[in-house]
């Protein structure tokens, strides 16, 4: 009689294809190994990530795939969060070539049980909830390393966040405010302007009105020392305008494309650096953890969904009416 195999199956979030939308079905469970720990997922939390791997738009693509870069989540009856940038490497520099993020190309958090390197786990911190716990890695991380870590902001110094309502950019207001930096904000909708004046920036533009970037002028005459941009394209010659002598640019992400119209001369007569950023080491994401403890930072949550209603938690992502994070319930035990 040929051996038996016996699989224990989980509940999962499962994109099949390109262009699928995600499935909510079982599948077989991690095998815990020498590198890796098994983890009992409470909550995980939506990045842009997530939904440019379902529309095939992110590299090094392969189906299928269970989603998801962050989590709250159980070691035994430790509460754990994930730093979910493996495999950095030794040069806090730069990633390493073997460094991958969790959720692609391995299984990621949409699931009951994930399996993660021992080293990017970390104690939950006590004063955030499960929901709030799940939503501060991915975004947290990146938005550390390009202000903190990349442009060394010091206390006074004036800030401008693009995009306002996106995780990294809400995380960038937050960690600029404990910074002791003036902050100014730019959207395209006044509700999340407002909303970022209420938890402390200083004044705001909407980006998708004419010449905002000389609205932006008149208010701050002297420019930013910091600029921590997630869009680029052609709005970026504007930051490059924006900018004070000797200001620092962060860019961790690119979705408005290619950046075109930039005037050079005001690089180098400003003597502007211009610092590209993604993820973090752990390093990095230790930082951040600790001035999370410390200053008892709290991430904007939008919506808590549950698992079996990940496709509604996609529309709403999609939708770009979130401001903050968007959080999945995996488990109420």
């Amino acid at each position: 009689m040929g051996a038996l195999f016996y699989f224990y199956l989980m509940k999962a979030i499962v994109l099949p294809e390109k262009y699928a939308r995600p499935s909510y079905v079982e599948v077989p469970q991690p095998v815990k190994s020498d590198e890796m720990e098994t983890l009992s997922v409470k909550t995980c939390a939506l990045n842009h990530r997530d939904l440019w791997i379902m529309k095939g738009q992110y590299a090094g693509l392969k189906y299928p795939i269970i989603p998801g870069s962050d989590a709250c989540a159980y070691r035994g009856s430790e509460r754990v969060v994930i730093n979910p940038g493996m495999f950095w490497g030794v040069d806090e520099r730069v990633q390493d070539k073997q460094f991958q993020i969790l959720g692609l190309p391995m299984d990621g958090t949409f699931a009951e049980r994930v399996n993660v390197p021992a080293d990017n786990i970390y104690p939950a911190p006590e004063h955030l909830d499960d929901a709030e716990a799940a939503a501060i890695g991915l975004a947290g991380v990146t938005a550390f390393r390009a202000l903190v870590s990349r442009c060394m902001p010091v206390q006074g110094e004036r800030l401008l966040v693009t995009g306002i309502g996106g995780g990294v950019a809400l995380f960038v207001l937050q960690i600029g405010l404990a910074f002791g930096l003036e902050v100014y904000v730019t959207s395209s909708r006044p509700e999340k302007l407002n909303k970022a004046l209420a938890m402390g920036a200083s004044g705001g533009v909407l980006y998708s009105t004419p010449e905002w970037e000389t609205n932006l002028k008149e208010r701050c005459s002297e420019g930013f020392d910091i600029i921590v941009d997630g869009y680029a394209g052609a709005s970026f010659a504007k930051l490059v305008q924006l900018a004070r002598p000797g200001g620092r640019i962060a860019v961790y992400g690119g979705t408005g494309g290619k950046m075109s119209d930039i005037v050079p001369q005001q690089i180098f007569w400003k003597q502007i650096s211009i610092y590209g950023s993604t993820m973090g080491s752990q390093d990095d994401f230790a930082g951040f953890l600790a001035l999370v403890n410390e200053k008892k930072l709290k991430p904007v949550i939008d919506s808590v969904y549950r698992l079996q209603n990940t496709d509604a938690a996609f529309q709403r992502m999609e939708s770009q009416d979130q401001f903050g994070k968007i959080v999945l319930r995996v488990s109420d035990i």
